[in-house]
């Protein structure tokens, strides 16, 4: 991932009330819709001068601010909000199972919790013991509470999209879902095995791969070499272009254009909260 992150400036955005250290909300808070999380981004672009972005947020403003995303990935996505079932099976599971329990089904498969993996326990005690329990709270009560991200192939991303999701994540099938309805000239679907739910921790040299090859299949980072993903591990679906190395993207930076090649600055690192 250095090879990646020397040529670019990374701006984390942490959700309100995410960021390390964060004081609590006092009780009745009303937090943010994720819509409403969504308008703030471009106002952190704005405040550092960020005109065009990769982005891999979940709180993304592709849809409403087009312009201010050049790329996007998403790892996991559920596009489709609760419905009644899914309503009553959360409130069921509120009152039997703490908030902890409750994020880890999220964020892991059933396989993975059953097995107690060591990243399971580190992610069991890294919540529960965060000082910020409260305001996490909040934010899980604000996505469960999110509404369904409307779009099929003739108003969907504009950008060049990266799906990303582990063959067993919780959310598998809404990934799978959700590329059904995204153009398939524009966007490649990646389906990592043996990936869990968080296939950024459990494959991250896999994924810093695919990653550097959408950043590549943009324009950018052209004179960088490439390992060729094992086919035997890691498959790719509907995709804009193959794992070998042929690309057939009808949006393409040329290396020699001005967007193509970042300048050669020191790269940065920020992280900043809403």
């Amino acid at each position: 991932m250095q090879e990646i992150v020397k040529n670019f400036t990374l701006i984390h955005i942490d959700a309100p009330g995410q960021e390390e250290g964060a004081a609590a909300y006092p009780a009745g808070y009303q937090y943010p819709s994720m819509e409403t999380i969504s308008e703030m981004i471009p106002a952190v672009l704005q405040f550092f001068n960020v005109t065009l972005s990769v982005n891999t947020s979940a709180f993304s403003p592709q849809l409403t601010n087009p312009d201010a995303v050049e790329g996007l990935v998403l790892i996991n996505i559920d596009t489709n909000a609760r419905g009644w079932i899914d309503w009553a099976a959360q409130k069921l599971s509120s009152v039997t199972s703490s908030l902890t329990e409750q994020i880890l089904c999220h964020l892991f498969s059933q396989e993975e919790l059953s097995s107690s993996t060591d990243l399971v326990q580190s992610y069991r005690e890294r919540i529960s013991k965060a000082p910020n329990l409260s305001n996490m709270e909040l934010l899980w009560k604000s996505y469960n509470s999110r509404r369904d991200l409307i779009f099929d192939r003739n108003s969907a991303f504009k950008c060049p999209v990266m799906l990303v999701v582990g063959d067993h994540a919780p959310y598998e099938d809404a990934a799978v879902e959700c590329n059904s309805k995204m153009d398939p000239t524009t966007t490649s679907f990646l389906k990592m095995a043996d990936a869990g739910g968080l296939p950024q921790l459990t494959q991250p040299a896999k994924l810093t791969e695919a990653f550097k090859y959408f950043i590549q299949g943009m324009g950018y980072m052209a004179s960088s070499c490439m390992t060729r993903l094992s086919r035997s591990r890691t498959t790719s679906l509907s995709s804009s272009y193959s794992m070998d190395g042929s690309r057939s993207r009808s949006r393409t930076l040329s290396q020699g254009s001005q967007g193509g090649q970042m300048p050669p600055s020191p790269s940065q690192t920020m992280e900043v909260s809403c």
